[in-house]
């Protein structure tokens, strides 16, 4: 299986620290963010990774990877942007590393900047057995979070009948959706419609909201903690749960 990390955003609520430094770079208990990741990602013997960034951060990524320890063949993508204004967005980025990489599926997609402490394998397992596209879930009581956030409802077999970003009144049973992604091949295949239609090229949630009423999708539900670091209270929130 491939993987594709989104890491081409250009973070400005971290201004100046991100400002000519990628977010998942930034350090989380004497490693950088992507370093968790890519561990996470051994677990479940991913063999190809492709991190998808920006012009601007491209150099950081490189000099990163020298370093790295890792069994995953990583390769980094210049997506060619070097503004905030010029951005492709983090779907436009989905499919223009599946068209450089040439990905028919089945594909992991998910966020260079999301901190967590579970094990993929289960989910890895469930979207083997369904062969569903399978979206990461969240139970989360804070109803203003997930004003914040993308949701979804599922039904009594896990399948995703109802996807909602940003709601203004979540609804009752919502789950918080968050960027980790298993796609199959049909899904794959969908991308480039969506964005020929002219939709968000940002926010991969909204592409999942574009696909549910397209094809079945499912949901899992992860217990754990997870963190998306996208502001200077997230970062240091991260800092304090993982910085053994």
């Amino acid at each position: 299986m491939n993987v594709i990390v989104l890491a081409a955003g250009y973070a400005t609520r971290l201004y100046p620290l991100t400002q000519n430094f990628p977010k998942p770079l930034l350090e989380i208990g004497k490693k950088p963010v992507i370093n968790h990741l890519i561990e996470k990602l051994e677990e479940i013997n991913i063999q190809q990774a492709y991190i998808v960034t920006n012009s601007r951060y491209y150099p950081h990524f490189k000099e990163w990877k020298k370093q790295l320890k890792t069994n995953i063949s990583i390769e980094i993508l210049d997506d060619g942007t070097s503004t905030e204004e010029t951005k492709l967005g983090a779907i436009a980025d989905m499919q223009l590393a599946i068209e450089k990489a040439k990905i028919k599926g089945p594909l992991l997609l998910i966020a260079g900047d999301n901190l967590f402490d579970f094990s993929l394998k289960p989910m890895h397992e469930y979207f083997r057995k369904a062969n569903k596209t399978t979206i990461s879930l969240f139970e989360v009581a804070d109803v203003n979070k997930l004003k914040k956030s993308g949701t979804a409802l599922i039904d009594a077999s896990n399948k995703i009948i109802l996807v909602e970003e940003k709601p203004e009144h979540p609804k009752q049973g919502a789950y918080h959706a968050n960027c980790i992604y298993f796609l199959t091949p049909s899904t794959i295949s969908k991308i480039s419609r969506y964005l020929q239609q002219g939709n968000n090229p940002d926010q991969p949630g909204r592409f999942i909201e574009w696909l549910y009423t397209r094809e079945e999708i499912h949901g899992f539900i992860n217990k754990g903690s997870i963190i998306d670091i996208g502001t200077p209270e997230t970062l240091e929130k991260a800092r304090q749960e993982f910085s053994h």
